[in-house]
């Protein structure tokens, strides 16, 4: 209800509120969830796999494919090359057969040669089983026009400008007795310039031409000597003959053109007629180079040239062929390129993993959050104040852990809050007896129907102590909850502290018909002493040995015993009784606060069950550990472990024991303790 100020009367006005119910928990977006992450995450790594694989895959094809091409690129214009040399040899492709079948047999290729008309002029394959050719040619096998893509380089000069073979001389080939003259004037000019200590050899050129070349560094020499051959210098009477005819070719070309005429060296260069001629040769084989002037007249020789060259060659070479290159099985060449359909492929493919990584992913990535939702809904139902059932554990792995961790922690929880609700109510009970005690009794003096009598006065005293006690007990573990419970640590005997205990408790004892007594120590094994702080001690050990006393029927026993352990590290103080013993199934929980083994709350055994959490509490502020064994309908025995002193001696503790039994005595302590086993009755002033 929330009070609302009236303006008229000025008082408030409660009005109703609605009640809020906690509502569904709000699923997260997916790209925050878990889920969310764990699919973008495999996408992206399933992505760039993808990708880099391909890529991959790509480059080292392609490389291998191009290796491979380049092989059968060599292999291709070495035949291009042969085949171009027997044409630029012989007039016409007759007896070509045996060359075919000789570079089919040698690159394990499959070779056939064609007119332009596709009339086969020889083929490598067998006649029965020659499957057709391809529609498009490999390459056309002419020395007047070379495919320079595939043509190698004959000798030193290389291919001609004019894309003229260089082994196509035709009329400008020399005949055996002038090849005869010049090798003889090439051999003299050798010798004379081994003599004079230059090195130089006999070259001969595709037309039989020979001519010195001198070998390394030593042309300059080579020009200061008188070795050179006249014979060399000079055109025969061949090649006379030819560049005469070569030279009235391109004069009629020019002349056509409306140009002057010019005159022809044996290399092709070219003069004015009023010049004298160039006879000094430089090359192995004519080579149509431009001359010295340019322009026009230059451009329109060098053309016209070419092409008188090329009508001079044309009866003396093999018509143009088609060349037909392919596998011996006629297959293509292989081949691989990133066209729209492998592109396509490799688009599909990539696309298809992507969907199965995708596709594994979500379902992965389900199992891995429907488990983590339900811990969510649990944990938000257990928020909401609402009961939440156990999360379904399915298997062994870190998620199975964290929800069988979740169940115990909901059930720990439920327990606690189980023991709170008992708490509440058995406080409230401790707290409403005595109360109704004193209330009753001071409602009967007031009546006057009792008198206040000493009687009355203890009466009176003894229900304010039961509430003292049981405020001592919350206001103790309040205390060591936060961290804030005060010690007064100093030089002690647990004998004595056991001592005392028992001389404090031993009235009660007695009166149960109980027998309390103290092991006295082994005489080879004394207990080192303590530094503690002697009170909080005695009140750890008076709640034990009062709830020993408690639960042991009448002619039982209760026995505390003190002795150092093994490692000698530690003093052990045991607290043990015949009496009717613990439940295994309890025996976890008898230090858990407001936990009792008996669920009623008969005052006959004892409070509100904060006793033994605040025997654990005290134990561990003081270093030690504290642990209970018990064997249901034979007894029980509770032992505590506290850290020893090895700086205190047996002096300094007689000492503080002194001490502490002189200001006792001063105070009146040591009186029987009060009822309910309170927790400051254990042999010591409450602080």
């Amino acid at each position: 209800m929330r009070r609302r100020r009236d303006p008229g009367l000025g008082t408030a006005v409660r009005r109703p509120e609605t009640a809020r119910r906690p509502g569904p928990p709000n699923r997260l977006p997916l790209r925050k969830s878990l889920f969310g992450r764990l699919l973008a995450v495999s996408a992206l790594v399933a992505a760039c796999s993808v990708a880099a694989t391909a890529w991959l895959a790509v480059q080292t094809t392609s490389g291998a494919i191009k290796q491979e091409q380049g092989r059968n690129l060599t292999a291709d214009a070495r035949i291009y090359n042969t085949l171009l040399g027997y044409a630029a040899t012989h007039p016409t492709w007759d007896g070509v057969e045996a060359t075919v079948r000789d570079l089919a047999r040698r690159s394990g290729r499959r070779i056939a040669l064609t007119t332009e008309q596709r009339g086969l002029l020889a083929d490598s394959a067998t006649a029965p089983s020659r499957p057709a050719l391809p529609p498009q040619a490999s390459a056309v096998v002419d020395p007047l026009s070379v495919d320079t893509a595939l043509s190698q380089p004959v000798g030193e000069a290389g291919s001609a400008a004019d894309r003229v073979d260089p082994r196509a001389v035709g009329p400008f080939r020399l005949p055996a007795s002038e090849r005869t003259v010049l090798q003889q004037a090439a051999e003299r000019s050798t010798a004379c310039m081994s003599r004079l200590g230059v090195a130089a050899d006999v070259v001969r050129g595709p037309s039989g031409r020979p001519r010195v070349k001198v070998v390394g560094n030593d042309s300059d020499e080579a020009h200061g000597t008188r070795c050179a051959a006249e014979e060399l210098d000079r055109p025969t009477a061949t090649e006379r003959k030819a560049l005469t005819a070569l030279n009235r070719l391109a004069n009629a070309c020019l002349v056509r053109q409306g140009r002057e005429g010019v005159r022809l060296n044996l290399d092709l260069t070219w003069a004015q007629p009023s010049e004298p001629p160039l006879i000094v040769l430089t090359t192995e084989a004519p080579v149509p180079v431009p001359g010295v002037r340019t322009g026009d007249d230059d451009r329109a020789t060098a053309s016209c040239v070419g092409t008188a060259r090329r009508e001079q060659l044309s009866s003396h070479v093999a018509s143009p062929a088609m060349l037909f290159i392919g596998d011996a099985n006629d297959t293509t060449v292989p081949g691989f390129a990133l066209s729209p359909s492998n592109t396509a492929k490799i688009a599909g493919v990539a696309a298809l993993v992507l969907a199965l990584t995708v596709g594994a992913t979500m379902l992965a990535g389900a199992r891995l959050v429907s488990p983590l939702r339900a811990l969510t809904g649990a944990a938000q139902r257990m928020r909401d104040g609402q009961e939440s059932a156990p999360v379904r554990v399915t298997d062994d792995s870190e998620i199975g852990r964290l929800a069988a961790a979740f169940n115990d922690m909901s059930a720990h929880r439920a327990r606690l809050e189980e023991q709170r609700k008992d708490m509440v109510s058995d406080v409230a009970h401790e707290l409403r007896t005595p109360l109704s005690n004193i209330r009753g009794w001071l409602e009967a003096a007031q009546d006057g129907l009792a008198e206040p009598d000493p009687a009355f006065i203890a009466s009176l005293h003894t229900e304010a102590v039961q509430l003292q006690h049981i405020i001592d007990d919350l206001q103790d573990l309040a205390a060591a909850d936060a961290g804030v419970l005060r010690l007064h640590p100093e030089p002690v005997r647990i004998e004595d502290v056991l001592e005392q205990v028992a001389a404090a408790h031993q009235g009660r004892a007695e009166t149960a018909g109980v027998v309390l007594t103290v092991r006295d120590t082994a005489a080879d094994a004394p207990v080192p002493g303590l530094t503690a702080d002697p009170v909080r001690l005695r009140q750890a050990i008076g709640n034990l040995v009062s709830n020993a006393v408690r639960h042991t029927p009448a002619g039982g026993r209760v026995a505390l015993h003190a002795y150092v352990s093994e490692a000698g590290d530690q003093v052990v103080v045991d607290v043990v009784d015949t009496g009717s013993g613990i439940a295994a199934g309890d025996l976890p929980h008898v230090f858990d606060r407001f936990w009792r083994a008996e669920k009623s709350r008969n005052r006959r055994t004892g409070g509100s069950g904060l006793g033994l959490a605040i025997v654990r509490k005290l134990v561990e502020a003081h270093g030690g550990a504290v642990d209970a064994s018990s064997v249901e309908g034979q007894g029980s025995v509770f032992t505590l472990r506290l850290p020893t002193d090895p700086t205190v001696t047996v002096a300094e503790a007689d000492a503080g024991t002194e001490r502490r039994t002189n200001t006792d005595a001063d105070a009146g302590a040591g009186t029987e303790p009060e009822p309910e086993g309170g927790t400051h009755g254990a042999g010591g002033p409450a602080r």
